[in-house]
């Protein structure tokens, strides 16, 4: 599932090169089908981020519900895990930066290309940018949502907390946590938009087994009407948005894309179809280069426009995606899978030199069983 959405945020970007030539503004051009149309699903980049977020709260959450989880084995891991690689492609977007200067002619005035990517770079942006604190970022566009995985990172413990207090209303938790992703893009607040999808993951860690157990007794007509109408919500806003006199209803259908990226996260879970051919080699593959081709694709893509023009978008669309695939992969064995392996050796370091007086088992009771049986 990572891997599919890495994809289509890469196809999302590409697109992006070309809009000022495809967007006439009128309904049926070229630009209509590919933004506003059920075609949207496959350049939906800022859409299927949010599925990255509700994946996040799942996969880094179930760890920690078992027995014998270390949570300083846990911190020391995982910050490793994804600054090594972010600090690495930052270094790599500053040097590409550095050495092949971006003449602001070779891109349309007012385009994504030119207001959203550095044409310079200095010691001070690198070193402020590799923090993660920051809301927007030149050197490597992505990097906005890495910020609120950090955060979701450090606060894991707080998140597990309030789902395991949630308790059996978890259902209708994780439909206000979608919800709140509407009010979060009215109100303009960040923090409400994105981190209540993390706790929609966590709840779903929390409650995995009753995921599951209810997921086997559906049919599999039900996955495939459930994933289709998820892949409707999660192109709804941007359809709905190109209407006339849309105004708000276009801010609520934008908010359906956080129900449509929760239903494919449960289709992937309860659907033997979907199981079957994400756990395929290719899916498998891209799976694995989804956190590295996430974070080099826009350096890259931003190097080739400059390079030959945003006019040229048609050589770029078709250069761009398979050599970021390839530059991914590079980057993966590169940068990732060293440090995915000097995080599980420092994190595993770490809670060898720590000595915690209190068992890890009545860690795990005060996080998760605590809540539900006393509170």
């Amino acid at each position: 599932m990572r891997g599919i959405a890495a994809l289509i945020v890469v196809i999302y970007h590409t697109s992006l090169v070309a809009e000022p030539y495809l967007n006439t503004h009128r309904v049926g051009d070229a630009w209509w089908w590919i933004s506003a149309s059920p075609l949207k699903f496959l350049t939906a980049g800022p859409e299927f981020v949010l599925v990255f977020f509700i994946l996040s709260g799942l996969v880094v959450a179930l760890p920690a519900l078992r027995e014998g989880f270390g949570w300083t084995k846990y911190y020391a891991a995982r910050l490793i895990r994804l600054y090594v690689p972010v600090w690495a492609a930052l270094a790599v977007s500053a040097l590409l930066v550095l050495s092949l200067p971006r003449n602001s002619s070779m891109v349309a005035k007012g385009s994504w290309m030119a207001t959203s990517n550095a044409t310079s770079a200095t010691s001070s942006t690198l070193f402020s940018q590799a923090g993660l604190t920051r809301a927007s970022y030149n050197l490597d566009n992505v990097m906005w949502s890495l910020r609120w995985e950090i955060v979701f990172s450090i606060a894991l413990p707080l998140f597990i907390l309030l789902a395991a207090r949630i308790g059996r209303f978890w259902v209708p938790a994780i439909g206000v946590a979608a919800s709140l992703y509407t009010v979060g893009t009215f109100a303009n607040n960040a923090q409400l938009t994105y981190l209540p999808l993390f706790l929609a993951g966590t709840l779903a860690a929390v409650h995995i087994e009753e995921i599951t157990t209810w997921a086997r007794k559906r049919s599999g007509r039900f996955w495939t009407l459930t994933a289709s109408a998820s892949a409707l919500l999660i192109v709804l806003g941007p359809i709905v948005g190109r209407l006339p006199g849309a105004g708000a209803l276009a801010t609520f259908a934008t908010g359906a894309a956080a129900f449509g990226a929760v239903g494919l996260v449960l289709s992937v879970i309860g659907s033997p179809t979907l199981d079957s051919a994400l756990s395929a080699r290719v899916p498998q593959f891209f799976g694995k280069i989804s956190f590295s081709l996430y974070l080099v694709h826009v350096p890259l893509l931003t190097v080739v426009t400059y390079l030959v023009g945003d006019s040229a978008w048609i050589l770029i669309a078709a250069l761009v995606p398979p050599l970021a695939v390839a530059t991914g992969w590079g980057f993966y064995l590169a940068v990732e899978r060293p440090s995915q392996k000097a995080a599980k050796s420092i994190g595993a370091a770490a809670g060898r030199a720590v000595r915690i007086r209190r068992p890890a088992r009545e860690w795990h009771s005060l996080v998760v069983a605590s809540p539900i049986r006393h509170w």
